[in-house]
Protein backbone atom coordinates (compact mmCIF):
# COMPACT_ATOMS: atom_id res chain seq x y z
CA UNK A 1 0.00 0.00 0.00
CA UNK A 2 2.61 2.00 0.60
CA UNK A 3 4.58 2.06 -2.44
CA UNK A 4 1.09 2.36 -4.52
CA UNK A 5 0.77 5.84 -2.64
CA UNK A 6 4.10 6.98 -3.16
CA UNK A 7 4.26 6.26 -6.99
CA UNK A 8 0.53 8.01 -7.23
CA UNK A 9 2.09 11.14 -5.40
CA UNK A 10 5.26 10.79 -7.68
CA UNK A 11 3.05 10.35 -10.48
CA UNK A 12 0.89 13.79 -9.34
CA UNK A 13 4.51 15.67 -9.03
CA UNK A 14 5.44 14.86 -12.28
CA UNK A 15 2.53 14.65 -14.25
CA UNK A 16 0.05 17.62 -13.13
CA UNK A 17 1.55 19.30 -10.76
CA UNK A 18 3.15 20.99 -13.02
CA UNK A 19 0.52 21.76 -15.49
CA UNK A 20 -0.94 24.36 -12.79
CA UNK A 21 0.92 27.88 -11.11
CA UNK A 22 2.42 27.21 -7.69
CA UNK A 23 -0.02 27.81 -5.39
CA UNK A 24 1.30 25.81 -2.27
CA UNK A 25 1.48 27.86 0.80
CA UNK A 26 3.90 25.66 2.83
CA UNK A 27 7.41 24.41 2.54
CA UNK A 28 8.02 21.52 1.68
CA UNK A 29 4.94 21.21 -0.63
CA UNK A 30 2.29 19.21 0.24
CA UNK A 31 2.79 16.70 -2.11
CA UNK A 32 6.54 16.93 -0.65
CA UNK A 33 4.90 16.51 3.16
CA UNK A 34 2.58 13.50 2.48
CA UNK A 35 5.61 11.82 0.62
CA UNK A 36 8.02 12.52 3.91
CA UNK A 37 4.88 11.58 6.38
CA UNK A 38 4.00 8.23 4.34
CA UNK A 39 7.84 7.05 4.84
CA UNK A 40 8.32 8.12 8.17
CA UNK A 41 4.77 7.26 9.88
CA UNK A 42 3.22 4.52 7.33
CA UNK A 43 0.84 4.64 4.75
CA UNK A 44 -2.22 5.60 7.12
CA UNK A 45 -1.08 7.84 9.31
CA UNK A 46 0.69 9.41 6.58
CA UNK A 47 -2.23 9.43 4.50
CA UNK A 48 -4.03 11.14 7.53
CA UNK A 49 -1.01 13.46 8.22
CA UNK A 50 -1.02 14.51 4.73
CA UNK A 51 -4.64 15.29 4.15
CA UNK A 52 -4.96 17.34 6.86
CA UNK A 53 -1.83 19.48 5.82
CA UNK A 54 -4.17 19.22 2.47
CA UNK A 55 -7.03 21.20 4.37
CA UNK A 56 -4.57 23.95 5.92
CA UNK A 57 -3.30 25.00 2.98
CA UNK A 58 -6.16 27.45 1.97
CA UNK A 59 -5.72 31.25 1.25
CA UNK A 60 -6.72 32.22 4.74
CA UNK A 61 -3.65 30.59 6.36
CA UNK A 62 0.02 32.26 6.39
CA UNK A 63 1.75 29.24 5.45
CA UNK A 64 5.62 29.20 6.13
CA UNK A 65 8.18 26.47 7.07
CA UNK A 66 6.46 23.37 7.97
CA UNK A 67 8.42 19.50 7.92
CA UNK A 68 6.89 16.76 8.84
CA UNK A 69 7.15 16.02 12.79
CA UNK A 70 8.78 13.05 14.49
CA UNK A 71 5.69 12.09 15.97
CA UNK A 72 1.55 11.78 14.67
CA UNK A 73 -0.18 14.99 14.52
CA UNK A 74 -2.78 16.69 12.64
CA UNK A 75 -1.19 20.25 13.50
CA UNK A 76 1.23 22.62 12.21
CA UNK A 77 4.64 21.51 13.58
CA UNK A 78 5.02 24.11 16.74
CA UNK A 79 8.83 25.03 16.24
CA UNK A 80 10.10 24.76 12.76
CA UNK A 81 13.04 27.37 13.69
CA UNK A 82 14.35 24.50 15.63
CA UNK A 83 15.41 22.70 12.52
CA UNK A 84 18.87 22.83 11.84
CA UNK A 85 18.12 24.26 7.74
CA UNK A 86 18.51 27.87 9.87
CA UNK A 87 18.11 29.98 6.06
CA UNK A 88 14.83 28.43 5.13
CA UNK A 89 13.70 28.72 9.10
CA UNK A 90 14.82 32.49 8.81
CA UNK A 91 12.74 33.05 5.74
CA UNK A 92 9.56 32.05 7.52
CA UNK A 93 10.52 33.26 11.16
CA UNK A 94 13.18 35.97 11.20
CA UNK A 95 11.84 37.25 14.40
CA UNK A 96 12.67 33.60 16.18
CA UNK A 97 16.08 33.32 14.83
CA UNK A 98 18.66 34.04 16.77
CA UNK A 99 21.64 35.86 14.54
CA UNK A 100 25.04 34.40 14.49
CA UNK A 101 28.03 36.99 14.62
Amino acid sequence: MRRILIGLIHGYQRYISPLSRPHCRYYPTCSSYMLGAIEQHGAFLGMIMGIARILRCNPFVRGGFDPVPDWFTLRRHPHPELFEDEIIAAKFHPDRISKKE
